[in-house]
Parts: C-alpha cells; sequence; structure tokens
C-alpha cells in the first residue's frame, strides 16, 4: 500500500468518525486498487449520506482532491 492510499484512508476514517454517533464502529478499507468502502454502522448510513446526499458528495469531492495529488481516480462506496 502507498504512502497516498494510507492518507487518503485515513482522511475518510476521521471525517467519517467526527460525523457519525458511533466512531468504534467505521471501518474504511481498500478494494480494487482505487475503490475506497466506508463501512458505518446501520443507524448512521444516513448521517454519513446527509441530506440529499451532500455529506457523501463532499466526502468524495475531497476524495477527488486528494486523487488528483496522486494522480488516482478514487471511488467511495458507502456500505451499511
Amino acid at each position: 500500500m502507498t504512502e497516498t492510499v494510507a492518507d487518503v484512508r485515513v482522511l475518510i476514517e476521521k471525517i467519517a468518525k467526527w460525523i457519525v454517533d458511533a466512531p468504534d464502529e467505521v471501518f474504511v478499507d481498500q478494494v480494487d486498487g482505487d475503490v475506497i468502502e466506508l463501512e458505518v454502522a446501520e443507524g448512521d448510513v444516513g448521517k454519513v449520506i446527509g441530506r440529499q446526499g451532500r455529506n457523501v458528495r463532499a466526502l468524495r469531492a475531497l476524495l477527488s482532491a486528494a486523487g488528483v495529488r496522486a494522480r488516482k481516480r478514487y471511488t467511495l462506496e458507502v456500505i451499511d
């Protein structure tokens, strides 16, 4: 795993832990190279997605900006 991918995973994990009520149940995993999976408790999925998808859209924008620096295109998937 490269340093940039680790940084991206840590970034998504920290932001998600600030958003949810159960930060102990937040897990971030890398799948298929550029796919980042965010797993949260079932009750916190709505908080991560936000109203009209604003929170998850903001997370994806941050992930995209971090990917520009690493010259990669990351995809964020939210799993309950």
